[in-house]
């Protein structure tokens, strides 16, 4: 028999082994300048996105420094009412009382102020824009905040003169102060909760003037107040420097007369009601007014629901849930 040849067999392949990638850019990042980052996007995307992006991050948005200030603006929810709130509470508690700012847009529940306040002693800067939460509800929330220093009521419905001299009470240590309330006129559905037409004229100016002499700036919006209550103001408000005053049509203010030359000396920076508003993006219209409001959603979405359930949101604190 002949000899059986033998197969040659291939050459063993040559292993390389493939460079290590750099680390992406951001991951060096101090965590300061990553928090700074990360607080410009919504707490949503927070949860959602950035901080399943590496660990870093994670480490980051669990900080409660990135909590310290947060902007909530419901319109971003597509109506999910209860996804909204529970993802503010989230932040919140994220924040371990650190919070000194919020900002809150186009919402209406007095239990989710409640939760902000019971637990952000540190609280200096409160914005509510388009807010419906009525008068009795928030007096109570603000009761909590006593080293509050700017307050701004943008297109908050449902609180009034009386509300606000209980909110100065409340809160000695404020500065800033911005009122912008719908008014003129109701529709039938709230006859009996606000009577726009019977309001006094200058009674919002008296109450703040009463109640809130650390004012530096304030803004008072398209709002009836004639000159008596601005003289209520400029009497008990003395360190007040700036003053806005546009829409106010109740105004009668001359440079010559008194009243006006009073106001061009003591301020540095004075809006008259004449003076444009074009800066003013937030500026609201009339709810009342208009034909489209759907009052049955408004009244159901600021509507008080005693049980509320978020332990899938906080079932996983320490894991890497999309949600803590």
């Amino acid at each position: 028999m002949g000899r059986r040849k033998r197969r040659k067999l291939p050459a063993p392949a040559v292993v390389t082994s493939s460079p290590v990638p750099p680390p992406a850019p951001w991951i060096d990042l101090p965590d300061d300048l990553t928090a700074n980052i990360l607080q410009r996007l919504d707490p949503k995307e927070i949860f959602e996105s950035a901080q399943i992006v590496c660990t870093t991050w994670r480490r980051v948005c669990k900080d409660p420094a990135t909590w310290r200030v947060l902007d909530l603006n419901y319109r971003y929810y597509d109506s999910a009412h209860r996804k909204f709130e529970t993802i503010c509470r989230c932040a919140v508690d994220r924040s371990q009382g650190q919070l000194v700012e919020l900002t809150v847009t186009a919402f209406g529940e007095d239990r989710l102020l409640n939760y902000v306040a019971d637990r952000s002693s540190k609280l200096r800067r409160l914005t509510l824009v388009d807010y419906a939460i009525f008068g009795e509800s928030f007096v109570e929330v603000m009761k909590k905040l006593p080293q509050l220093e700017e307050l701004h009521l943008i297109g908050t419905i449902f609180i009034g003169p009386e509300d606000i001299e209980i909110i100065g009470i409340s809160c000695p240590m404020l500065k800033s102060f911005t009122y912008n309330e719908p008014r003129r006129v109701t529709p039938d559905i709230f006859e009996d909760l606000w009577d726009y037409d019977n309001t006094i004229p200058n009674e919002l100016g008296v109450v703040i003037g009463k109640t809130m002499p650390n004012l530096r700036c304030l803004r008072i919006l398209d709002q009836r107040m004639n000159n008596k209550g601005l003289e209520a103001i400029l009497d008990g408000c003395p360190h007040l420097k700036s003053l806005d005053l546009r829409q106010c049509s109740g105004l009668e203010l001359q440079e010559w007369d008194c009243l006006g030359k009073r106001c061009s000396k003591q301020m540095k920076d004075l809006r008259l009601p004449s003076d444009s508003t074009i800066d003013l993006d937030w500026l609201t219209t009339n709810p009342f007014e208009c034909d489209d409001v759907d009052w049955d959603e408004l009244l159901s979405n600021s509507r008080m629901v005693d049980v509320f359930d978020f332990s899938y949101w906080k079932q996983n604190s320490d894991s890497d849930s999309d949600y803590d």
